[in-house]
């Protein structure tokens, strides 16, 4: 089970990554809603199938149904806002804004789960994320207001994303991850519908590039098929303070991937931030680690 577990811990790390990039390259000659709905839509369609090849059927009792319900707020609301956020900042800066992902689980889970996840040592790492954030945010304003638009967008999918996760672990339906998303996204799918018709006229694109095919087959295949099954498989089996310590390595490797590979600016505030926002995950951890040793 260990094993398993720190494969999936691991795999979530690499999917994510690169997944704010793919984002980006999703809405190239599209709308960023046919996009989003493109890449959900093909996810549902590949989880549909693999519960069909499988054998598995999808629990229908309160408990799950109220599960799948916290997963579409995840896959609807704050990927919605994510996508619409990518269009005006660099896609690096989505996995940096979403690293803050822990310092709102950790509030919410104290405050729901009775985790014991606050404390001096935790209260000087947010304020080190949060001065992070202010650096992050002075740098947006040296692009444009558009990228100061799209940082506060990234920050609210944050919270959206941090509230899913709890209300998931305090439900605790302990449904497999393969039919927890696949119910999830039976609720999103029909709301990214709606959306698309509603903001594109239910128009589909005349021309579509082959990079924005290219990133739409990624996200709905492996980010959302894979990445997401495997994010719920180790949230039910994990705090979910430390599933969200996840966003320790993935920020840094997002914005190195989209200088590299998109050209994307890459200034020194933008690292100042990102380095005070990743001391700030780290000192996170290690007070952590060190309350659960004690018996936290």
């Amino acid at each position: 089970m260990k094993t398993r577990l720190a494969l999936a811990y691991f795999g979530v790390i690499l999917v994510w990554t690169t997944t704010p990039l793919a984002i980006k390259w999703s809405s190239i000659g599209v709308s960023f809603v046919f996009g989003a709905m493109a890449r959900m839509s093909t996810g549902l369609a590949c989880l549909l199938l693999l519960l069909l090849l499988l054998r598995r059927r999808l629990p229908l009792n309160r408990p799950a149904l109220i599960t799948y319900l916290a997963v579409a707020i995840q896959l609807y609301g704050s990927m919605l806002i994510t996508y619409w956020s990518a269009q005006f900042v660099p896609s690096g800066w989505i996995s940096v804004i979403f690293g803050l992902s822990p310092f709102m689980t950790a509030f919410m889970a104290a405050a729901y789960l009775q985790e014991r996840s606050l404390g001096w040592g935790k209260l000087f790492a947010y304020s080190l994320g949060m001065g992070g954030l202010v650096v992050m945010f002075s740098s947006a304003l040296e692009l444009d207001e558009l990228a100061l638009q799209g940082l506060i967008g990234v920050l609210v999918a944050t919270f959206i994303h941090a509230a899913s996760a709890v209300w998931v672990k305090q439900i605790d339906a302990r449904l497999p991850a393969l039919q927890l998303v696949t119910g999830g996204l039976l609720i999103a799918v029909p709301l990214y519908f709606g959306t698309w018709y509603w903001s594109d006229g239910g128009l589909l694109p005349e021309n579509i590039p082959q990079q924005t095919l290219y990133s739409i087959a990624y996200l709905g295949v492996i980010a959302t098929t894979l990445g997401f099954a495997l994010y719920y498989f180790v949230l039910a089996n994990m705090q979910a303070t430390n599933v969200a310590m996840m966003n320790l390595m993935t920020p840094v490797m997002s914005l190195v991937l989209g200088y590299s590979v998109n050209q994307e600016p890459l200034t020194i505030k933008t690292m100042a931030g990102t380095a005070l926002i990743m001391c700030a995950l780290l000192i996170y951890e290690i007070v952590n680690r060190r309350q659960q040793r004690n018996g936290g």
